[in-house]
C-alpha cells in the first residue's frame, strides 16, 4: 500500500525497527531520502503512546470544534455600523446598522416588549425581509428606546435629543440581515465638539460579547472613523490622529484573534512549511494579497458578496492543510524534504506552486477583512491610514503566531522528526476537517 501508514508492524523477525521501517516505506523517495529514513530507526514506546495519546485528543477537539463551528468561525461578537452627518447647524443625523436578531431579542427583552420578540424572531426565521422591517416599524417606540439610551450624541457637553426618521429598512450584511434605522439628533446651535457614545449590545445583556461600532462620521469641519468598544465607548470631533490610529490597530489585532478561520488558514500554513524561509515567503505573499483587496473593499472600488467570499475562505483553509497532508501521504517522512534543482529564492516547484496558492486564497481573505471593518465612507488619506493601521494590527498578530508557533514546530521536527510529523500531520487533518465542514456549511447556508 503506498503512503504513510505509521501503525507499527512487524516484519519476520518480529521487531519493531523493522515494523516501523516497512510502516514508511520508500518507494516514492530518493535513495538518499530512503537512507536518512532507515537509519532514524524506532520511535520508543512512550513516545509512540504519547503521540497516540494526541491523537486521541486531536479527535477530541475536532468534535469540539465542530459542535460549535458556526460561532468560532467569527466568534460571539457582533459589529455595529454608524455613518454621523450633519446636515445642517443644530442637526446630527444617524444611520444605524445593527444586527437584525440581535436588535429584536435584547429591545425587546431590556423595554420587556414580547410582541415585539414573537413578531421579529418569526420574521427572522422566515428570512422574510418585508416582515423583520414591518416588525421593528410597529414596535418603534421599543426600538427608538432601546437604542436612543445606548447610541448617544452630545454637543459641547449637552445632550441632543433623538428622534427615529422613518421606517427601518432589512440589507445583508456578511452573511447575516441587518436591520438600518436613521436617527435625527437636535442639539445646540453653537457647538464646536460633539461626543459620540455607544453601549448597543453590552456583555452584561448575556447575547454577545465585546460588541464594536464602527463609526464613520463627517461633523464639525472634520471627517473620519473611529471604532468604539467596552473599554472605549465613546469619542470626540477633537480626538487626535495618535488615539484613532491606535483604536483600528487594536481592532485590527482583534478581529484576527477572534477569527478562527484566519487562525487556521495561517496553522496551515506553518504546520506545512518545511523551513523558515518558505513561511516566511508564504506569511509576505499572504500579507500582500490581502492588503491589496482589504484596502480596494474598504473604499468601495471592489464589492463581492459575502456569500461568495465566506465559503471560499473556509475552502482555503481545507486546500492549503490538505496540500501538507497530501504530501505526506505521497512521501511519508520526506515530506519535509526540499527537491533538487532549487529556482529563485531557494524555493523548489513545489514552494513556488504554494506561494500561488496562498497568494489567490489571500486575495479572498482580504475580502473577508474588509468586511468585517465595514467602513462605508468617501475617500479621505485619513480614512486610508485607518485601514492600513488596522491591517499592521492584523499582521502584528500573524506575525506574532508564526514566531511562537514555527521555531516550537521546528525544534520538535529536528529532535523528534516522527514525533514531529505526527503533530504536524494532526494540525493538519484537524485544521483540513473544520475548513471542509465550513465550507459545506456556508456554501448550502445551513
Amino acid at each position: 500500500m503506498r503512503g504513510w501508514d505509521p501503525a507499527p508492524r512487524r516484519g519476520s523477525s518480529g521487531s519493531l525497527r523493522h515494523g516501523l521501517v516497512a510502516a514508511l516505506p520508500c518507494v516514492h523517495l530518493r535513495p538518499t531520502t530512503c537512507a536518512r529514513q532507515q537509519e532514524r530507526g524506532a520511535v520508543s514506546i512512550p513516545v509512540r503512546r504519547a503521540v497516540q495519546a494526541a491523537l486521541a485528543a486531536v479527535f477530541i477537539v475536532i468534535a469540539a470544534l465542530l459542535s460549535a463551528a458556526p460561532s468560532l468561525a467569527h466568534g460571539f461578537s457582533s459589529v455595529v455600523y454608524a455613518d454621523v452627518t450633519s446636515p445642517g447647524s443644530g442637526h446630527v443625523r444617524a444611520e444605524l446598522g445593527l444586527e437584525y436578531d440581535l436588535l429584536v431579542v435584547s429591545a425587546a427583552d431590556a423595554e420587556d416588549d414580547d410582541s415585539l420578540f414573537q413578531a421579529g424572531d418569526g420574521a427572522f426565521q422566515s428570512g422574510d425581509a418585508a416582515a423583520q422591517a414591518a416588525a421593528l416599524d410597529d414596535h418603534a417606540d421599543t426600538v427608538l428606546a432601546y437604542v436612543a439610551e445606548r447610541f448617544t450624541v452630545a454637543a459641547d457637553g449637552a445632550a441632543c435629543m433623538p428622534t427615529l426618521d422613518g421606517g427601518a429598512s432589512i440589507k445583508e450584511r456578511e452573511g447575516a440581515p441587518y436591520a438600518f434605522v436613521v436617527l435625527d439628533y437636535t442639539c445646540s446651535d453653537s457647538a464646536q465638539e460633539h461626543e459620540i457614545a455607544s453601549t448597543l449590545f453590552p456583555d452584561s445583556e448575556g447575547y454577545v460579547k465585546d460588541t464594536k461600532t464602527i463609526v464613520t462620521y463627517d461633523l464639525d469641519l472634520r471627517t473620519g472613523s473611529a471604532a468604539l468598544d467596552a473599554e472605549q465607548p465613546s469619542f470626540s470631533t477633537r480626538q487626535s490622529t495618535g488615539e484613532r490610529f491606535w483604536e483600528f490597530f487594536k481592532l485590527g489585532a482583534e478581529h484576527l484573534l477572534l477569527g478562527l478561520d484566519h487562525i487556521l488558514f495561517l496553522l496551515a500554513l506553518i504546520a506545512g512549511s518545511r523551513r523558515l524561509r518558505e513561511i516566511v515567503l508564504a506569511a509576505t505573499t499572504f500579507t500582500i494579497a490581502h492588503s491589496v483587496t482589504f484596502v480596494l473593499a474598504a473604499l468601495g472600488l471592489v464589492d463581492v458578496p459575502s456569500a461568495v467570499v465566506e465559503p471560499i475562505i473556509a475552502l482555503s483553509i481545507a486546500v492549503v492543510a490538505g496540500w501538507y497532508l497530501w504530501r505526506l501521504w505521497r512521501r511519508g517522512s520526506g515530506a519535509l524534504d526540499i527537491d533538487s534543482g532549487e529556482g529563485h529564492l531557494s524555493l523548489d516547484r513545489a514552494g513556488w506552486t504554494r506561494l500561488g496558492v496562498v497568494f489567490c486564497f489571500g486575495l479572498v481573505h482580504g475580502l473577508g477583512f474588509a468586511g468585517a471593518l465595514g467602513i462605508d465612507a468617501a475617500w479621505s488619506w485619513t480614512l486610508l491610514w485607518s485601514l492600513l493601521v488596522f491591517n499592521v494590527g492584523i499582521e502584528f498578530v500573524q506575525l506574532s503566531i508564526i514566531v511562537l508557533v514555527f521555531p516550537l514546530l521546528a525544534l520538535l521536527r529536528h529532535r523528534a522528526p516522527r514525533v514531529g510529523l505526527w503533530v504536524t500531520g494532526a494540525i493538519a487533518a484537524t485544521v483540513s476537517v473544520i475548513g471542509l465542514f465550513w465550507f459545506a456549511q456556508r456554501l448550502l447556508g445551513i
